[in-house]
C-alpha cells in the first residue's frame, strides 16, 4: 500500500522520568492528510499500544487514539506524550495549554514545572450488579478474592487489601476474557504512595500504566483516604507514578514523560 508523502513520528515513555519506563506511546502529528485506514495501518505498524494522531490544521487539535487492532474512544499516556511532543515542537514556549477535541469530547492538557496534566472526566465507582458471577471470574483472574468490586464506565475495579497482594499477582488472563468489561484493575492503599494498581485487558495483558483508569481509582480513593490531591503508583514490570486531583466532574492527572525518538514515517 502506498500513500505517497512522508509524516513526524515520535516515541514518548509517559508518566515516568526514566527511559525504559513509564508507557510508551508513538504521536503522529498531520495535518488532515491521512484516512483512517492509513492511521490504522501506521497504528498496526507501530506496534505499540497506542498511536496518537493530531491533526494540527483542525481547531481545537483533533485527536485519535489507535491500538494495533482498533481506534478507542480515550488514552491517558498517548494524550501525556502528544501534548509532550506539541509543547516542545509544535507551540510557542510561553504556551501553557492545549485543548483537544476528541471522541470523549474537550480535552485539556496543562504544562506545570516539568509535568503535564490531562483534565479528564471523573468515573465514579458503582455498585456492581450480578456481583457473586463478577467475584468468581475476577477471583480467577488475579487468583484470591477481592475485598471489593466496583463498576466504572469501561472497567471494573477490585480493591485487595495491600501493596503485596498487588505485587504478587500472576494474573490468568484467559479467564479476564470472561468479564464484561475493558478490563480489570486491581487496586490497594499504597506503601509510600497514596494508592497502587495494576491494569490487565483482554488481547493486551497487562498495560504498563494507564491513565484513563484513574479518573475511576481518584474518585474512590479520594472517597476512602479523605483526601482529594493522591499521588499513585503502577506497579506494572515498567511501573509509573501519577500525580492526581479531584475535581467537582473531573480528574486532574499529572506526571513527567520521556522522549525516546523521533522520526519520519515515509510512504
Amino acid at each position: 500500500m502506498s500513500f505517497g508523502g512522508s509524516i513526524d513520528l515520535y516515541q514518548v515513555d509517559a508518566f515516568t522520568d526514566r527511559l525504559f519506563s513509564g508507557n510508551p506511546a508513538a504521536v503522529c502529528p498531520i495535518r488532515g492528510t491521512l484516512s483512517e485506514q492509513q492511521m490504522q495501518s501506521i497504528a498496526t505498524e507501530n506496534n505499540l499500544s497506542e498511536t496518537a494522531f493530531i491533526d494540527l490544521n483542525a481547531s481545537p487539535f483533533r485527536i485519535r487514539w489507535f491500538t494495533p487492532l482498533a481506534e478507542i474512544d480515550l488514552c491517558g499516556h498517548a494524550t501525556l506524550a502528544s501534548a509532550r511532543v506539541l509543547f516542545d515542537e509544535y507551540l510557542d514556549p510561553e504556551v501553557e495549554e492545549i485543548v483537544f477535541d476528541s471522541n470523549s469530547g474537550e480535552l485539556r492538557v496543562y504544562k506545570q514545572n516539568h509535568k503535564i496534566f490531562l483534565d479528564f472526566p471523573r468515573d465514579d465507582p458503582l455498585e456492581v450488579e450480578q456481583k457473586h458471577e463478577v467475584r468468581s471470574v475476577v477471583e480467577r483472574v488475579i487468583g484470591e478474592y477481592p475485598r471489593s468490586i466496583l463498576r466504572g464506565r469501561d472497567d471494573f475495579l477490585a480493591v485487595v487489601d495491600s501493596q503485596d497482594q498487588i505485587l504478587s499477582i500472576r494474573p490468568d488472563l484467559e479467564a479476564l476474557e470472561d468479564l464484561p468489561s475493558r478490563g480489570l484493575i486491581v487496586s490497594s492503599v499504597g506503601d509510600d504512595v497514596d494508592f497502587v494498581s495494576r491494569c490487565f485487558f483482554p488481547k493486551i495483558g497487562e498495560d504498563p500504566v494507564t491513565g484513563s483508569a484513574h479518573t475511576l481509582m481518584t474518585p474512590y480513593w479520594a472517597g476512602v483516604l479523605g483526601k482529594n490531591q493522591l499521588l499513585a503508583r503502577q506497579c506494572s514490570p515498567r511501573g509509573g507514578f501519577l500525580e492526581c486531583e479531584l475535581m467537582a466532574e473531573r480528574v486532574l492527572i499529572g506526571g513527567s514523560t520521556v522522549r525516546y525518538l523521533d522520526g519520519r514515517i515515509r510512504f
